[in-house]
């Protein structure tokens, strides 16, 4: 069963929705954000889920894909009895929130995508330069602070650096990797190779899908904006934001974040 941790101000909630961190994250990513909407947003409750090979759900079996990593979402929601209303996906987390939807199309949702692709691409960018540099990294470090040195020594930003470390754990009197980087190998060329559009140019009558484009970002290519244009303007179920920021938007620019989901919630 996925790792969740629940983000809710008080009794009022009426609406509730599953928020999904991208690769080498987990859910507490989001928490800030989270606790900023519920505070403006009553009415809903924040589920922050660590998706399958990540966060504290690590032990899930293969196949590592998008279409499974979404299964496992449905299969919590049932668990726990929950009633979905809606999800947010940042990067990988934004393409297994499309197969959810994919999924669920008879239901009605709310369906966010943060700074993600529903393109198929070659396996490339951040995410997988980052697998090659942890993999050329020794297995195991004396303390964090020789990790994120050996981070930043392999190109890492200082912040990505202490970030990815927070996925070590101590073992054996070392700090050692927590995630299965061939599993995650698995997932991420899925990622890659998942073409979902059509749940954006063919969206069910029942869904509203809002997609967030963060400026300085790539994550998104140009002819996919020029495909994402198109759709806002052949359905009203689908809209485009551009906000100003690089691809972690929950850190670069969490205030715009906040307000859109604030208002259109």
């Amino acid at each position: 069963m996925l790792a969740t941790t629940v983000i809710q101000n008080g009794a009022k909630k009426e609406h509730t929705m599953l928020v999904l961190h991208g690769v080498f994250g987990r859910g507490r990513n989001w928490s800030s954000v989270a606790k900023q909407v519920v505070a403006r947003r009553p009415d809903w409750a924040l589920h922050l889920v660590d998706l399958r090979l990540h966060g504290d759900s690590l032990a899930m079996t293969p196949p590592h894909t998008i279409r499974a990593a979404a299964s496992d979402l449905v299969a919590l929601t049932e668990a726990q009895e929950l009633t979905i209303d809606g999800v947010l996906g940042h990067s990988l987390g934004g393409k297994v929130a499309l197969a959810l939807a994919d999924a669920w199309q008879d239901r009605p949702l709310q369906v966010w995508l943060i700074d993600s692709t529903p393109e198929v691409r070659a396996p490339a960018g951040d995410a997988w330069d980052m697998l090659g540099r942890v993999r050329s990294l020794a297995p195991a470090f004396a303390s964090r602070e020789e990790a994120i040195g050996a981070l930043e020594a392999s190109g890492c930003s200082r912040g990505v650096a202490g970030w990815m470390a927070t996925n070590l754990e101590a073992r054996d009197g070392k700090l050692v990797w927590r995630l299965d980087f061939d599993a995650i190998e698995s997932l991420l060329r899925d990622f890659y190779a998942a073409d979902l559009w059509h749940v954006l140019e063919s969206p069910s009558s029942r869904h509203d899908i809002q997609i967030v484009k963060a400026e300085e970002s790539e994550t998104l290519s140009a002819p996919a904006v020029e495909r994402l244009t198109a759709a806002t303007q052949a359905s009203d179920h689908v809209h485009l934001h551009h906000v100003p920021g690089g691809h972690w938007l929950n850190t670069d620019n969490p205030s715009a974040l906040v307000d859109l989901l604030s208002a259109l919630l």
